[in-house]
């Protein structure tokens, strides 16, 4: 069996894709696994360090702008697609795979509608609950169209019924245990652990939000509290040093650059604040977390917020749109969930039932059932 995996972009795209075709390797013998992407993104590193094979066409993405520089970039793209194409129906060719799969970003584009051109069984895994413009496109064409949560269905015209199968999970989140975790991170059982996060770079309007009610919380000691400024955020994590922090610790709040056990402090966490992507959704419903969601609004379709309104209307999650973001409105949250244990509880269980934790099988034997 050989399978052909399109996918690149960001992690979001990635690390679904390597998950399954790490699924697939490990339990059907004989596979040949390749993937395609391009050379100047974040596919050219992860992928090979998985072990996979790895080729690479150019291609980028249009500008949504009627700039000069954006008619430019949009003019040299178009010529990028047609190339692409080109290098595309190559690869599959030499490849020869009995079905091609794709995860998203721009780099499926021409890859899957070649294969669709070659007659090849294709599918495609859509993250988000609004799809990109891309898997939209594409969902007219393939065989087969896979989507993370059910609200996605409604926005996306497909070829054949569309399946709810989940977005893959790391096995550390599976398995992470509360009790041990909170034994691991020193944190008493009587007490709240809030953990909170605008990426592994930082985001600056939650950050800004969240200074005054770190220091307050330092200083009443009310909840313990473990925040990541984010690696591009220096100076945000070192103005805490005039306010009596040492080496991010004061009291109960410990500030981190980066937070590189995220599987412990998850599975430690009574209340989880961040960006609404696709893969940080899939994590908050796994481990049954309540949430505050602050969907970044600079992402394609504004899919964060509709990622973050699944949960809100099911009672699995809250969310605070950017443009209302203050230290008020964000504090204010927080103590009144705090103040109620059993509205976290059944939030707890609305999340945790939305899960899929079974994700990567159901999307492997979708995609082995492809391969005539």
């Amino acid at each position: 069996m050989r399978i052909l995996f399109a996918t690149g972009g960001t992690a979001g795209h990635i690390n679904p894709a390597l998950a399954v075709a790490s699924y697939i390797r490990d339990n059907y013998s004989d596979t040949q696994i390749m993937f395609i992407g391009t050379a100047d993104h974040m596919e050219a590193k992860l992928v090979p360090n998985a072990g996979f094979d790895f080729k690479t066409i150019e291609i980028t993405g249009f500008k949504r702008s009627f700039s000069p520089k954006a008619i430019i970039h949009n003019i040299k793209t178009l010529f990028k697609l047609v190339k692409s194409s080109g290098e595309s129906k190559k690869i599959i060719k030499a490849f020869n795979p009995d079905v091609v799969v794709g995860f998203g970003g721009y780099v499926s584009g021409p890859v899957l509608k070649s294969a669709v051109k070659m007659g090849i069984p294709t599918c495609i895994h859509e993250q988000n609950a609004f799809p990109g413009i891309t898997n939209k496109a594409l969902a007219k064409e393939v065989d087969r169209v896979m989507v993370t949560v059910e609200d996605a269905i409604k926005h996306i015209e497909a070829k054949n019924q569309v399946v709810v199968t989940g977005l893959p999970v790391r096995g550390e989140l599976l398995n992470a245990d509360r009790d041990m975790a909170r034994a691991q991170l020193n944190i008493p059982d009587d007490k709240y652990l809030v953990l909170s996060f605008g990426g592994s770079l930082g985001a600056t309007p939650l950050n800004n939000a969240m200074y005054d009610i770190l220091i307050d919380s330092a200083n009443n000691g009310k909840y313990y509290h473990i925040h990541s400024a984010g690696t591009n955020c220096t100076e945000f994590y070192n103005s805490f040093n005039s306010e009596g922090f040492v080496d991010g610790k004061k009291g109960t709040v410990e500030i981190r650059q980066y937070i590189d056990n995220m599987d412990v402090c998850m599975a430690a966490a009574d209340l989880v604040i961040g960006r609404a992507g696709a893969s940080s959704i899939s994590e908050i419903e796994a481990l049954g977390k309540v949430s505050i969601l602050i969907p970044s609004p600079y992402v394609a379709e504004n899919h964060q917020y509709h990622n973050a309104m699944a949960l809100v209307n099911r009672n699995a999650g809250f969310v605070i749109e950017e443009k209302d973001l203050t230290s008020k409105a964000l504090k204010d949250m927080i103590d009144n969930l705090l103040s109620d244990n059993a509205r976290l509880k059944a939030v707890e269980q609305n999340a945790r039932a939305m899960a899929i934790t079974d994700s990567s099988k159901r999307i492997a034997d979708i995609i082995v059932s492809l391969v005539k």
